[in-house]
């Protein structure tokens, strides 16, 4: 790996981070609170919320066992996307390499902060190619964007491959682990001393059944973590969010029995896919999805719609001609899902 500061914007190496109230006294216990502009009345929303998530942090590490210094907790996994981007690419000069087809936030924020998104096509059992991964990249290469399991193909990458671009790689590597608690696979994450040039996400949005407090998280190592809270805007997780965030951590036996019924929904759902006669394929997930690929993905999706059942059409997206991406709902939704199916001519 290059030495940070190389990887780093220089004006974000420089950069004088905003001193919120709430970080000047932090070591000090407080409790008349006469800084921050604040109304002194509706406690406690009127207060304004940890900056850094301490108490969401200190939980989160036992969880996923890794240390809180190496944790960042963004608004949705998104907001972590694009701070990577304002950490380490400069403008119309840099570029980033990814999978294909994979999650499209990592190029709407490409667009946006105006990288270059180098797409590398994945093979046809959706796998990726590390030697044409590295091929890909230039002297101006900061960021290669990995994501396992994938969406929307559901699959893991082989981590033999993913080691190798880590190895083979002098910029920061990110890998998506949205999914990965669906997943046996070895998460990335805990082997972030070994990998020192490697960002991990994670969300509480998927097996946490947490979407809609919107809160993702990065692992990295403590000098990264820093650059992120560097750059976030100061208060970027709010209370409510942080309340949520301690209620589900503190009911973690409930995430293991969703995740397990998913997982027995997901086996049932894809094999009754298969008895379709307008099913062509259905394709190996590690995730609480899968890709089916069927006769005429544009006509079967619109028929659903009619019926009042939203599943995604992936038709447009390199690779996934005729392709439907299925998440795994309730068994009764699955159920309604496939009564429908049955019934279409």
């Amino acid at each position: 790996m290059k030495p940070l500061k190389e990887l780093v914007r220089t004006n974000v190496w420089e950069l004088a981070p905003y001193s919120s109230a709430r970080n000047e006294y932090s070591g000090h216990e407080a409790h008349v609170f006469l800084d921050a502009n604040e109304n002194p009345y509706n406690n406690p929303l009127n207060r304004y919320p940890d900056p850094l998530q301490r108490d969401v942090k200190r939980e989160l590490a036992k969880v996923k066992q890794v240390p809180e210094d190496n944790i960042f907790l963004g608004n949705g996994s998104d907001e972590a996307i694009d701070l990577v981007y304002r950490i380490f690419c400069n403008p119309k000069v840099d570029n980033v390499v990814a999978i294909e087809p994979t999650y499209g936030m990592y190029k709407v924020c490409a667009d946006i902060n105006d990288v270059e998104y180098r797409p590398v096509l994945l093979d046809e059992h959706y796998q990726m190619s590390a030697e044409k991964m590295l091929k890909a990249c230039d002297k101006h290469t900061k960021m290669i964007w990995l994501c396992s399991p994938n969406n929307p193909t559901g699959n893991n990458l082989y981590q033999e491959e993913i080691e190798k671009i880590l190895k083979g790689f002098d910029g920061i590597v990110i890998i998506d682990e949205a999914y990965s608690d669906f997943s046996s696979a070895e998460v990335f994450r805990q082997r972030l001393e070994e990998f020192p040039n490697m960002i991990v996400f994670n969300t509480m949005s998927k097996a946490w059944g947490c979407a809609a407090i919107r809160m993702g998280m990065a692992f990295a190592s403590k000098e990264i973590i820093g650059l992120f809270n560097k750059v976030k805007y100061p208060y970027n997780i709010n209370l409510l969010t942080q309340t949520q965030a301690m209620e589900a951590l503190a009911n973690r036996i409930d995430v293991e029995r969703w995740v397990n019924l998913l997982l027995q929904e997901r086996g049932k759902m894809m094999q009754a896919f298969l008895d379709l006669p307008f099913c062509e394929m259905v394709y190996p997930s590690d995730a609480n999805f899968f890709l089916a690929k069927v006769s005429d993905a544009q006509v079967i999706y619109d028929y659903l719609v009619e019926k009042g059942i939203i599943v995604r059409n992936r038709t447009k997206v390199q690779l996934c001609l005729n392709c439907l991406r299925i998440t795994i709902g309730t068994k009764n939704e699955n159920m309604e899902l496939l009564a429908a199916l049955r019934q279409y001519v």
